[in-house]
């Protein structure tokens, strides 16, 4: 027992659920490869007949290309079995009805592959362009600084023109396991550094992102639409985004201490604790 949370090994307890949800970054690997144990940890599932699927605050890479890099590390998962955050855009542009809006997209070729998928137009970032929808992907593939003020420059021109752009940001995360001991800021610390400088600008009209990943109930809707079932175990390394997210939707979830959050953590708030804690898959 850790703080009153029974510490366990995933095979004992994901016999109990009808499918597995498996986090990314933290869980299965970090910027070095695979962390220890975990493609055995998969290969374990899989042996017991355990269904599982990916799910990940990623909104930098296709589910392909989430496959591929899997497989670099020891690990057989295919792309229907990896959820992204990115991959949400379909739906939230449909919902929006938004398809061949004008896009600025902060992230890779993948990032800009989503929003195209999803129907948006991909437009040049540019302080004199015309957008009408900003979706931050991740904090790689621009030059961030000069890209960050051409963004905020254009967004204060269209809200004083009366039209506010829609703005939307696939991974609601801050911060990223890179690898043990080391971690790194994510595309969060553009979008809120862009809040704060719209609040300044704009007091009170709320212009913030609409944050698609986990905590947010999309990903695990889309999980509990794949599997069929709602007796799912979600298995992550933060507590505000895996496992939040998980106990806020009526999942259980267990929280793996490889990622961010360290098991003496995982008990200061009471209203989202785990339902397991294992020190590694």
């Amino acid at each position: 027992m850790t703080y009153g949370v029974p510490v366990t090994r995933l095979l004992d307890v994901a016999t109990s659920y009808d499918a597995v949800l498996l986090d990314a970054y933290g869980v299965l690997v970090d910027t070095s490869g695979a962390i220890a144990g975990a493609p055995e940890a998969v290969r374990a599932l899989e042996a017991a007949g355990v269904p599982f699927l990916v799910v990940s605050n990623d909104g930098s890479r296709l589910p392909e290309t989430v496959s591929a890099r899997l497989a670099s590390f020891g690990f057989r998962v295919p792309p229907e079995r990896i959820i992204t955050s990115g991959s949400l855009l379909d739906g939230w542009f449909a919902d929006h009805r938004l398809a061949g809006a004008r896009c600025f997209v902060l992230g890779p070729d993948d990032s800009r592959r989503y929003v195209e998928r999803a129907g948006g137009r991909v437009v040049p970032v540019a302080a004199d362009a015309e957008v009408d929808v900003v979706v931050a992907g991740d904090e790689d593939g621009f030059d961030f600084l000069p890209v960050l003020d051409a963004t905020l420059s254009a967004l204060i021109r269209a809200v004083d023109t009366g039209c506010p752009p829609a703005l939307v940001q696939p991974n609601p995360d801050l911060i990223y396991p890179a690898a043990p001991g080391r971690f790194g800021f994510t595309i969060g610390v553009a979008t809120l550094a862009l809040e704060a400088a719209l609040e300044r600008r704009y007091p009170g009209r709320g212009l913030r992102f609409e944050r698609l990943g986990k905590p947010n109930p999309p990903l695990f809707a889309e999980a509990v639409r794949r599997i069929g079932s709602r007796r799912l175990l979600m298995v992550g390394d933060q507590l505000e985004t895996d496992i939040a997210g998980a106990r806020r939707f009526g999942l259980d979830a267990a929280l793996v201490v490889t990622g961010i959050t360290r098991a003496e953590d995982a008990m200061r708030d009471h209203s989202i604790a785990p339902t397991w804690i294992l020190d590694r898959l």
